[in-house]
């Protein structure tokens, strides 16, 4: 069954290619939701060198299949060696990383594997939407991934359920990509209050298998605000059709995404919009549960 040209469903010409021609007015969609505090102020956050260094060595060597040596690493990252040396010790001591003596390298420890089970068994999220997923999955034999949304530079996925089809999306759980990217990122920026200088500066660093510029791709999230949806329809990944929808918290801001995921032309017209409103009922239900909402 084919995943259909999203037209109706997006309001718009949605064949892969970005729409071209709509006049839509920035300010709208860039606009912060009227409900939240106007006098609410983000903290301060201090850098803590130490800290950043050793979070940017644990998510190089996440990054890499093969374990590295200092140098490597301090190479990579811009550190001083001996300084790269300390911090990696550190972390080897409380098992964050390995060491290989006879190699001289490091690769991430068994500790790391606490850690996320840790975040897994505590998030009230993924634990809400798993059942969800398992249900998405099943009945419409797609990919179905729960996304928390990490403010303006990513989103992380945190629940995961894969359909029975003999394709899989390469993505687990833990999985991080650039905040804007895909029909996620669509809903970032149309729920998320960010103005659109902030969201030119993040969309200039985004890679697409099929590039889409930046007006164009603004008219698509002024259509994911008004819809409540979002779809990327072989922009991000060739051949594959994502559609998602948002969690909003009590000042309906993004929190969290639901995604179906599958090949171009799987799902009929028909049945593609009965999995949005499907999508959009259960986020809605997670934003009630989650967020006390009524």
């Amino acid at each position: 069954m084919p995943w259909p040209n999203l037209a109706a469903l997006q309001g718009g010409p949605f064949d892969g290619q970005p729409a071209a021609a709509r006049s839509v007015s920035a300010n709208s969609m860039t606009a912060k939701p009227s409900a939240s505090p106007s006098t609410r102020s983000e903290p301060r956050i201090r850098p803590v060198p130490a800290v950043a260094r050793a979070i940017a060595i644990m998510r190089l060597l996440g990054r890499r299949r093969e374990p590295m040596n200092v140098k490597s690493i301090a190479d990579e990252l811009g550190l001083v060696p001996s300084t790269c040396l300390h911090i990696l010790r550190a972390l080897a001591a409380e098992r964050m990383v390995s060491f290989d003596p006879s190699s001289k390298r490091y690769k991430l420890g068994a500790g790391i594997l606490a850690l996320a089970r840790g975040v897994v068994e505590t998030d009230s999220f993924a634990q809400a939407v798993q059942p969800v997923l398992d249900d998405i999955a099943a009945k419409w034999q797609v990919t179905a991934i729960g996304v928390e949304v990490l403010g303006l530079d990513h989103i992380i996925v945190t629940a995961l359920a894969d359909s029975k089809l003999p394709f899989r999306l390469h993505v687990d759980i833990g999985s991080r990509f650039p905040a804007l990217i895909s029909a996620s990122g669509r809903l970032v920026a149309a729920f998320g209050g960010h103005s659109e200088k902030e969201l030119r500066a993040k969309f200039d660093t985004l890679r697409w298998q099929t590039p889409i510029q930046f007006e164009d791709w603004l008219e698509d999230v002024e259509l994911a605000r008004r819809n409540g949806h979002s779809a990327d329809y072989g922009n991000y990944i060739g051949g594959i059709a994502i559609i998602a929808v948002p969690v909003l918290d009590a000042f309906e801001r993004i929190t969290h995404t639901i995604v179906a995921a599958g090949i171009l032309n799987q799902l009929t017209a028909e049945d593609t919009h009965t999995l949005i409103q499907e999508l959009k009922a259960y986020a809605e239900g997670l934003s009630r549960q989650l967020y006390s909402l009524e």
